[in-house]
């Protein structure tokens, strides 16, 4: 295994144990539905969420957990085969590592917990962002950059066909 290929699979390891390091000191300090204000727009929570982002599939009897738990080792595969074929680069290993991380986060909370430990809750009044963790910020971070690399990358092709 090369350096950069460690360094980036450091990185995701990173994501995922500040991830569960939070969550227990959410779970150590809080009790399940608890809220703490800590401004008028953001308050600790602790939720356990069954389903996936906006709760997808939370309703269910619980097939849903292992179909998450399946899709993210799917996932992670799939963006490790990526991130070796990529390691040489900046933004795109760094943009799978974070997914890598936030998934490998929220897997464990699944295999401890059946869901995943939510505790971070943005609102405005009435109306609230549905509540989410590290992990979770790092995943949407890491598409963002993958969106965005694909962007620059399209660009780049473009101007070079053009010239």
């Amino acid at each position: 295994m090369s350096a950069r290929l460690a360094g980036w699979l450091a990185l995701s390891a990173t994501v995922a144990v500040l991830d569960q390091l939070s969550k227990q000191w959410i779970m150590h300090g809080m009790q399940p539905g608890e809220r703490i204000e800590l401004t008028k727009f953001f308050d600790l929570v602790l939720v356990f969420n069954p389903g996936a982002a906006f709760s997808f599939l939370a309703d269910h009897s619980g097939w849903q957990r292992w179909f998450f738990v399946v899709l993210a080792v799917l996932i992670c595969g799939w963006l490790l085969v990526l991130l070796r074929r990529h390691q040489a680069e900046r933004l795109l290993p760094f943009a799978f590592a974070m997914i890598i991380g936030g998934a490998a986060g929220n897997v464990v909370d699944r295999f401890l917990y059946g869901a995943v430990v939510d505790f971070l809750y943005f609102h405005a009044g009435r109306y609230g962002w549905p509540a989410f963790n590290l992990a979770d910020s790092a995943i949407t971070l890491g598409i963002v950059l993958m969106i965005w690399a694909q962007i620059r990358d399209a660009r780049r092709s473009t101007q070079e066909s053009l010239s």
